[in-house]
């Protein structure tokens, strides 16, 4: 099924002005949808604001921390764990 929310609002918040990587954000945010789905036990609901800053936030993450593993680098926790805390709520 593909994203709700559209792929311009992702790179947006990416700020990211190509389209070379469309396809693939648009595979982060239908995986970060449904992932948000599954997590609140509920269906993901285009144009809830929580919903799409949460998925938004996910996808970006995916998007940036494509690597299966981080040499020298400090990692970090993904900061969407704090919106998806919030919506259950």
């Amino acid at each position: 099924m593909p994203a709700q929310t559209p792929v311009a609002l992702l790179k947006s918040q990416l700020n990211l002005d190509h389209d070379l990587d469309d396809a693939l954000l648009a595979h982060k945010l239908d995986a970060a949808e449904t992932w948000i789905g599954h997590y609140t036990g509920t269906p993901f609901v285009a144009g809830e604001a929580p919903l799409t800053e949460a998925a938004l936030q996910l996808a970006a993450y995916w998007y940036e921390q494509r690597e299966a593993a981080s040499f020298g680098m400090t990692t970090a926790h993904c900061p969407l764990s704090g919106v998806l805390g919030r919506m259950a709520a």
